[in-house]
């Protein structure tokens, strides 16, 4: 089954609802409020879910049987997600599957840019100069984390460079351009 069919009779699944089921599978059941803080230590840095967003996924991934859905006992009866073996195979065969949409690219400066013209001749350096400084901090972070990398968790490690030497590399791509840009408007 490619992509673009629907999974299991229903309709296909998004981005946010296979990082919710691949949080899951790495660190087994959560709470709404845990996938949260869970996506807000990983993949938030690159693909950020509004919380309003996050928190309807899991109760329509358990409606369609990819995640099972528990009270806790006692207290405030918290619920709790689980991932089904429905779960495990539908996020199974999303990582084996090759093919990936093409890349959203939302960047609000690069609306600026192209409307440039129609604006004063600073407003293009004063954008680059702005872009190069907020990129460089995201480039700084980054480097922040994977130099805090344990060698020790290898598995997840290896993951985990991976993503973040795609990121280094894509905002030094960004530092360098509007930085050049800054310099020859």
């Amino acid at each position: 089954m490619d992509s673009s069919e629907r999974v299991c009779g229903m309709a296909e699944l998004g981005p946010q609802d296979h990082i919710v089921l691949g949080l899951i599978a790495r660190h087994g059941p959560l709470t709404p409020y845990d996938l949260k803080v869970r996506l807000e230590e990983s993949v938030d840095k690159f693909w950020p879910i509004p919380h309003a967003q996050l928190y309807r996924v899991p109760p329509r991934l358990a409606e369609q049987g990819l995640l099972r859905e528990e009270a806790e006992e006692g207290g405030r009866r918290r619920r709790v997600f689980h991932l089904t073996d429905a779960g495990r195979a539908e996020f199974t065969r999303w990582l084996g599957d090759p093919s990936s949409p093409p890349p959203e690219t939302r960047d609000p400066a690069q609306l600026k840019l192209f409307f440039a013209d129609l604006g004063e001749p600073g407003d293009v350096v004063a954008l680059a100069r702005n872009q190069a400084a907020e990129h460089r901090r995201w480039l700084e972070l980054y480097r922040e984390l994977y130099e805090q990398i344990d060698p020790g968790d290898s598995v997840r490690a290896v993951s985990r460079a991976r993503v973040l030497r795609l990121g280094i590399m894509h905002e030094q791509a960004y530092v360098d351009y509007w930085e050049e840009l800054a310099a020859n408007p």
